[in-house]
């Protein structure tokens, strides 16, 4: 049986100019998040645009995720869908690989209740693959649904294979009943890494740990939070926190910009900032694919005030990406000819 507790990575799809999936760069971050000792990783999650890449590309990136992590940490695969069967399929072939464990996003769009969620998508995964298991991904911000947690005790209740949660509703009064209801033998794992230390540190939430954006880029810090939270000393764990805010702080990034028409707000959503963030340093990223674009030029602004924070105050939190990817950080996150072309002009 499967427990989670430790940092996971919500990895990055890594493209070429073409929007092309980019297996050598994932390669190098899968290496780059092991070296940085992450427990596992999850492969095509939304950070890894699920919503853009096809059934054939979702299915090769976890193929290749779980080739190049091999038995180094553990593969999660994102198989969730707002079409049930397309996640049997999906979760189907997961486990021909040898994958133990899939992340189920709540059906977006479509918008189905939380008992149907349960009957109707949870509950026909977890009966067909009893030895997989089956976390669900709450977070009714991208979905515009929920499954709550008296039906996720139910599901943890009549199956052995449902005993995690990916929790990002951003609602601690939820999470507190997620574990009122389900008990103590089942693991709740942030997913809003701004929310990751309060979760943990909450005698009514006890979260096992994170699924982290943020430790694609910085997955030693996070680790390191992590680790100090399960080891009972929150106070070394609190000033990773406090140093990593700034990074926690671009998983959205929210500007004012002006068009001939008036101002207009400008919401940059996960992966769009981390994906610039990434070009910047020098890491394996590219472009998203469409139709996620770029940053504004605000915006990018708003992911160098915010990573120079960091670095000028903590620059060993960065030093591993200068390490493992041979990289000048100073030359990088100051001239300016490593923004040109991340921003619309």
């Amino acid at each position: 049986m499967v427990t989670y507790s430790g940092c996971y990575t919500a990895l990055i799809t890594p493209m070429d100019s073409n929007r092309q999936v980019d297996y050598e760069g994932l390669r190098e971050l899968v290496d780059f998040q092991i070296e940085g000792g992450v427990k596992g990783l999850l492969a095509v999650g939304t950070t890894g645009e699920s919503p853009t890449l096809d059934w054939h590309e979702h299915n090769q990136v976890i193929e290749k995720t779980l080739e190049y992590a091999g038995k180094r940490c553990l593969t999660i695969a994102g198989t969730g869908s707002n079409s049930t069967q397309e996640a049997i399929e999906g979760t189907q072939h997961a486990q021909r690989l040898g994958i133990k464990c899939v992340l189920l996003v709540d059906p977006y769009y479509n918008g189905p209740s939380s008992m149907e969620i349960r009957r109707e998508y949870i509950e026909p995964i977890a009966r067909q693959f009893p030895d997989v298991q089956v976390i669900p991904y709450i977070i009714p911000g991208r979905t515009g649904t929920q499954l709550y947690p008296q039906d996720l005790a139910v599901l943890h209740q009549q199956y052995p294979n449902v005993r995690c949660v990916k929790e990002a509703t951003g609602d601690l009064k939820n999470m507190e009943l997620t574990r009122q209801l389900c008990g103590e033998d089942f693991d709740i794992l942030s997913g809003d890494d701004d929310k990751t230390y309060t979760m943990m540190i909450s005698p009514d939430i006890s979260a096992s740990g994170v699924i982290s954006v943020t430790s694609n880029v910085v997955p030693n810090a996070v680790v390191d939070m992590v680790h100090y939270l399960l080891d009972g000393n929150p106070e070394a764990a609190s000033v990773i926190a406090q140093a990593l805010q700034p990074l926690f702080n671009l998983v959205t990034v929210k500007t004012q910009e002006q068009t001939p028409y008036g101002p207009v707000a400008c919401k940059a959503r996960n992966p769009l900032a981390y994906k610039t963030l990434m070009n910047v340093l020098g890491m394996p990223s590219g472009p998203c694919r469409q139709p996620m674009g770029k940053m504004t030029r605000g915006g990018v602004e708003v992911v160098l005030t915010n990573v120079r924070k960091v670095y000028e105050a903590n620059p060993q939190i960065l030093q591993p990406v200068s390490d493992f990817f041979n990289v000048d950080l100073k030359d990088r996150l100051y001239n300016p000819k490593y923004i040109e072309g991340l921003y619309y002009a």
